[in-house]
């Protein structure tokens, strides 16, 4: 896939107010401080297009990219967050669940995992939460170039042992580093693939007035 054009469109916390589910969109989340922004600027070849920040959780919006005037990226925050009060994590927790449940144009939840970490409770619990409400998503192991090949086999390998507890396979996995650009190609890929068996769901056109 080329990327000729990536332009943010809006953000918001409230599901209403997004664009009308009318193109295929990617749901990009994980921990915090995972380096979620720096992907997806990487992805689109856009430096800047998504914030990177030094205060890990700052994302706190749904945040909308059209890709090409034909998909969406969606910068979703981050969970475990650094700083927040417990009744502001659980609006945060509520919204962004509402939204990975409810949007009728969501074809795939890109769950980004730091290669560098042994499996994380809180990514597994995230990936058996989709699992149980039948959600597709892929695993994005990223910062790959700061170890070697070795150990990040190693930890992706340990991931998915530990997903076996959850589900009868591991799902499909990539592995990038948004220095280098490795995995960009097969990510992209991945997507163009589904964008083309996309077909325009029924929804209700009053949540989005």
């Amino acid at each position: 896939m080329i990327i000729k054009s990536a332009d943010f469109i809006c953000s918001n916390t409230q599901v209403s107010k997004l664009p009308p589910p009318l193109k295929p969109e990617y749901a990009f989340i994980g921990r915090s401080n995972v380096g979620k922004s720096s992907l997806i600027n990487m992805l689109v070849q856009k430096k800047g297009l998504a914030k990177t920040s030094q205060t890990p959780g700052k994302t706190q919006l749904i945040n909308h990219f059209l890709v090409n005037d034909n998909w969406y990226i969606v910068d979703l925050p981050g969970y475990g967050y650094a700083r927040a009060s417990k009744s502001k994590k659980a609006d945060w927790n509520k919204f962004i669940q509402t939204y990975l449940d409810k949007r009728e144009s969501l074809q795939c939840v890109m769950v980004l995992v730091d290669s560098r970490l042994e499996p994380q409770k809180i990514d597994l619990e995230f990936c058996s939460w989709l699992g149980e409400k039948g959600l597709p998503f892929v695993l994005v192991f990223t910062k790959a170039d700061k170890q070697s090949n070795i150990k990040t086999d190693q930890n992706i390998a340990k991931f998915r042992k530990a997903m076996l507890a959850f589900f009868e396979e591991a799902p499909q996995h990539f592995v990038t580093s948004s220095e280098l650009h490795t995995g960009r190609d097969e990510v992209l890929g991945f997507v163009s693939s589904i964008n083309q068996n996309f077909e325009v769901p029924d929804f209700d056109e009053e949540h989005y007035k």
